[in-house]
């Protein structure tokens, strides 16, 4: 599937209709459908029905609906806003639809998307809180199911919730300050002792709750959140981690962090690039400590964003001192680091029973020293090995290895991008490592897994680590 399937082929939008006059044309069960659903609103409903059925008819009547007793003509059209043709017959209908649009009329022709300048969603009514859900009119009954699970999620006393929190919105604008004060007074608004006297249908107890939260605001205090964004695919995101960046007034992230994740948090909060790549620092890591403690003093609520887990090789450490020493408060949300995604990618067991029982996270820089890190003797002891940043580290891992004793057999996965669409595999041995240097096609982060363990993964979908091995495969493959 290409990014293109994925973007809408429809802009979600809702039509101001109070007041205004929107046309259903039919004499049965389509234009019963629309009508019913228009009585949702407070447009002016028109039919234009000249043998309407008895159960349309009977609702004209209950809901004094203004019943236009003719056959249908384009000039019975001019003054709606939208209109709705729902004959019954796709040649009419599409007719109607043609007529609408000389007088620059939206217009729906019933089950017939590819002629329709607009879709009627599936909705779920809070008045004033509405959900839409639509299908671009592809599968209507998909959008009903849908429609009644968020149904079953939302409160009845929803809207009188929402009308309530109306009457106090200037209130709010004129006392609190524009920011994380109002956010915060809102979230207690919806989801404390206010909406428990709504859903209990005591009014005056919630308007009594409101006011009272109204006043009891103090000046907010910054928060910030150093959250895991995981290894870059969306659906990896924690929960807590969307949660806390629908809350944040500003979002700091690092250059591997993706956009579509930066993306998902609110689109009225400041966007900070902080990236740290090889030969590309944007900021230094003490001008970044600067600026958390800068947004927490001046009371924002940030989500600091990092590749993978904020502690592993994220520097969280000094941040974390930073904002100590200057007294603002902040909280770790863990995220899911790319060597557990990159094992995933590969179905590779980190730890074998029999095989592997210990397993170590470096970035293997710690190799160029005289004197050889204490995980290498791990990995010579069994432990499986997984090395963050190894591409521009690959030949002196490989090298040191072999040479501390671990056979260069050793099985080695390699992914580029893990978790993400556009991920690499590689698969070889120990004694193939310093080829991946030579690759100049990985310009996304590399994982590397070393160990016995390794020979347990899924290969199917990688390609050798040696490019002669490649070659070969390529070669064998062209001749089946």
């Amino acid at each position: 599937m290409s990014v293109q399937d994925e973007k809408l082929c429809v802009f979600p939008a809702f039509f101001k209709v109070e007041g205004k006059r929107v046309i259903v044309v039919g004499n049965g069960e389509e234009a019963l459908a629309k009508v019913r659903l228009l009585l949702n609103t407070r447009a002016r409903i028109g039919l234009i029905a000249d043998r309407p059925e008895a159960n349309l008819m009977s609702l004209v009547i209950q809901r004094d609906i203004d019943h236009i007793a003719r056959a249908y003509e384009a000039g019975l059209l001019a003054d709606a806003a939208l209109v709705f043709a729902a004959t019954g017959d796709a040649d009419t209908d599409r007719s109607i639809v043609e007529d609408a649009r000389t007088f620059r009329i939206p217009a729906n022709a019933v089950d017939q998307p590819e002629c329709c300048d607009f879709f009627t969603p599936a909705i779920v009514n809070r008045a004033p809180v509405a959900v839409a859900i639509g299908t671009e009119g592809a599968g209507p009954v998909l959008a009903q199911m849908i429609r009644a699970q968020i149904d079953q999620l939302l409160s009845p006393s929803l809207g009188r919730l929402a009308r309530l929190a109306m009457l106090y919105r200037d209130a709010v604008d004129k006392l609190l300050p524009r920011g994380a004060a109002r956010r915060i007074f809102w979230r207690r608004f919806f989801s404390g002792s206010v909406a428990d006297s709504v859903a209990g249908g005591d009014l005056s107890d919630a308007r009594r709750n409101a006011t009272k939260l109204l006043k009891s605001m103090d000046a907010v205090e910054g928060r910030i959140w150093l959250v895991g964004a995981g290894p870059g695919a969306e659906d990896l995101l924690t929960l807590r981690a969307q949660r806390v960046m629908m809350e944040a007034d500003a979002i700091v992230y690092d250059a591997l962090v993706p956009s579509s994740i930066v993306d998902l948090g609110r689109r009225d909060a400041e966007r900070f690039a902080v990236g740290k790549r090889k030969g590309c620092h944007s900021k230094s890591q003490e001008e970044i400590n600067d600026l958390l403690v800068a947004l927490g003093r001046a009371g924002k609520r940030v989500v600091r964003l990092k590749s993978g887990d904020p502690l592993i090789f994220g520097r969280a450490g000094e941040e974390m001192t930073a904002l100590r020493n200057a007294g603002i408060a902040y909280e770790i949300v863990p995220g899911i680091t790319s060597a557990l995604a990159a094992a995933a990618d590969f179905e590779l067991p980190l730890t074998l029973r029999g095989v592997s029982s210990s397993l170590v996270f470096t970035t293997g820089h710690d190799l160029f020293g005289e004197t050889l890190p204490d995980w290498a003797s791990l990995a010579i002891s069994g432990a499986t090995v997984a090395v963050y940043m190894g591409r521009s580290v690959a030949a002196s891992v490989a090298e040191r290895l072999i040479a501390a004793g671990l056979p260069a057999e050793t099985p080695v996965a390699v992914v580029e991008n893990a978790s993400r669409r556009e991920r690499r595999r590689l698969h070889g041995t120990l004694m193939d490592l310093p080829g991946l240097a030579e690759r100049v096609e990985l310009d996304g982060p590399v994982m590397v897994i070393i160990g016995e363990a390794v020979a347990g993964a899924n290969f199917e979908q990688s390609l050798p680590l040696s490019r002669q091995k490649e070659d070969a495969v390529v070669l064998t493959g062209s001749m089946k």
